[in-house]
């Protein structure tokens, strides 16, 4: 349930197209449902801004298409991050209205995701090379479904910097910009040293062995010298899309009280 559906439903109470007892009815799974792997809290989106999501990684098939269901039978948007494609075969032969998204191993519920009003801010989503481009699209469809306009720069890593250097206008329109390394993760760094508006920084597990799965673009990141850079997990692209967006909510302008 998100903020404009609790209005519609409030509005039909109001002026008696719905009963009292149908309303009781359609509340009566909010704010959760239990069911029998999971409860499922609902009331996510209208309280937090981003909805209930499905972790797919460490579920079964099984699993999945339950919660799913349950979410898309309230009219809920849906979305399911780590799901490899024989599972997401299975989902999606059980909810055929599920589209899947190969590179981000991200699965999508019917429709265009949240529309959120007001939100006008660009995230931009950069990331240093091709072997990155999971965790980028992974960020990429996360942000898109939560509302937001998005654009991309793929393949701009810093041993050809001048690809990066080229696109100075697309990062001065950026609200928010998710930038997405492996290796000696330096990329970030150098963003942030080009640009005013926040920047996210999403170490991957791309590198030869002192890379440590990631580890070593980790410390990077965090061992950063310029000013206004965070870092999230390590390929945790899900998570950077969604501290992009709160943030992106955070910086439209609302009318003061009174003015429209």
């Amino acid at each position: 349930m998100d903020q404009n559906t609790l209005k519609r439903l409030l509005q039909q109470l109001l002026d008696g197209s719905l009963s009292i007892e149908d309303t009781i009815q359609r509340l009566s799974h909010f704010p959760a449902e239990t069911l029998e792997h999971a409860c499922v809290d609902h009331q996510r989106l209208l309280r937090t801004g981003v909805p209930e999501v499905i972790y797919g990684e460490a579920k079964t098939a099984a699993q999945i298409i339950t919660i799913a269901r349950a979410m898309l039978e309230r009219g809920g948007p849906l979305l399911v991050t780590r799901v490899n494609e024989e599972k997401a075969h299975l989902v999606t032969t059980a909810l055929p209205q599920l589209h899947y998204h190969h590179q981000a191993r991200i699965l999508t519920g019917p429709g265009r995701g949240i529309q959120s009003e007001g939100i006008q801010g660009l995230i931009l989503v950069i990331c240093a090379g091709t072997s990155d481009l999971g965790v980028a699209e992974e960020a990429r469809i996360t942000a898109e479904y939560l509302g937001n306009p998005v654009q991309t720069l793929y393949d701009a890593g810093v041993a050809g910097l001048h690809r990066l250097l080229t696109r100075q206008q697309l990062l001065s329109e950026a609200a928010v910009i998710i930038v997405v390394a492996g290796m000696e993760g330096a990329l970030p760094s150098v963003v942030g040293g080009l640009v005013s508006c926040p920047v996210i920084g999403v170490p991957t597990s791309v590198g030869y062995g002192t890379g440590t799965g990631g580890f070593a673009a980790l410390l990077g990141m965090l061992n950063s010298c310029v000013p206004g850079l965070g870092v999230v997990n390590i390929d945790n692209g899900f998570g950077a899309a969604c501290l992009a967006s709160a943030i992106n909510r955070t910086q439209t302008v609302k009318p003061a009280e009174g003015q429209r």
